[in-house]
């Protein structure tokens, strides 16, 4: 498993998540934070997930 972090930002750049989760690869990285932006309510405020080596797995502008 890998670690993942999923941070979520406000208009004025605040976080309003910073969370890392363990995944088995990228693909379901993208699933399960997808999820957690969900349940939460962030799906369309500005977004990032992160692979442990640097590259984004999951963006939103």
């Amino acid at each position: 498993m890998k670690a993942y972090a999923l941070t979520v930002f406000a208009p004025d750049g605040t976080h309003l998540l910073d969370e890392t989760f363990e995944a088995e690869n990228d693909q379901d990285a993208t699933k399960i934070g997808k999820q957690k932006l969900e349940d939460q309510g962030y799906e369309e405020h500005t977004h990032r997930c992160v692979a442990p080596d640097g590259h984004m797995v999951l963006f939103h502008r």
